[in-house]
């Protein structure tokens, strides 16, 4: 399955979970349901699946599965309105909806605005077969579940009394630009980038323009810069 090594992903204990998979990528939610949708073997029960926000609430609400596995980047506002208007459903009293965020992106901006939407937990796309099934157990029991580093972004984040500051120029980016602009500071080529985030180079070209344009830069270089001066790489 594409972002995710192949694993077993075994349930031994009995147990069954019902899950809403959240994702814009119709491959991806695919490779997901083959990796640990096989009830008997996972325990993991695929009662849904959402391509957009509107979707994802519609599905949500309808199935009140026990946890939502939710990509942070979605259009109609991305996975942080959906929490926002799933948010009933996660204080209800008896079987709250519980959401794990699965995502490409490891950036803490995304970590950080997910969880403080009421997401329990942060993995990455690169995670296991077998260790996302251990993660939307431990979701579904109410605990905290993230990858090993993202952890230190929440700490760190939940530790400051202080609000980030606001980027006015890094608001004027969508989520996906966004995602674009860490990738291509990174070195990341238009290819490996449309790889990655499942969309054509054309698609890639149009976001880079887009990202240039509206922080008035020339070049990839001068955007490498203007992201390292604010820790987004």
């Amino acid at each position: 399955m594409t972002g995710m090594t192949e694993d077993s992903a075994v349930n031994d204990g009995g147990r069954r979970v019902r899950v809403v998979l959240v994702d814009d990528h119709r491959m991806f939610r695919t490779g997901v349901q083959a990796e640990i949708g096989e009830t008997a073997r996972t325990g993991v029960e695929v009662v849904g699946e959402a391509a957009d926000v509107d979707q994802a609430v519609t599905v949500i609400t309808a199935t009140r599965p026990e946890v939502v596995l939710l990509d942070v980047h979605l259009p109609g506002g991305g996975g942080v309105e959906v929490l926002r208007r799933c948010a009933p459903l996660m204080a209800a009293a008896e079987n709250p909806v519980r959401f794990l965020a699965l995502s490409v992106s490891d950036a803490a901006e995304d970590v950080i605005g997910v969880i403080r939407g009421g997401a329990r937990g942060y993995v990455t796309k690169t995670i296991t077969g077998t260790d996302l099934v251990d993660s939307i157990f431990r979701v579904q029991d109410g605990d905290a579940v993230f990858s090993p580093r993202l952890a230190g972004f929440v700490l760190d984040a939940f530790a400051s009394t202080d609000a980030p500051p606001i980027d006015e120029d890094l608001d004027r980016l969508t989520q996906r630009e966004r995602e674009v602009l860490r990738l291509i500071a990174r070195g990341y080529a238009y290819k490996e980038i449309a790889k990655q985030l499942f969309i054509s180079v054309k698609t890639v070209e149009s976001h880079v323009s887009a990202v240039l344009r509206k922080l008035q830069l020339s070049n990839r270089h001068e955007l490498t810069r203007w992201a390292t001066a604010r820790r987004l790489v």
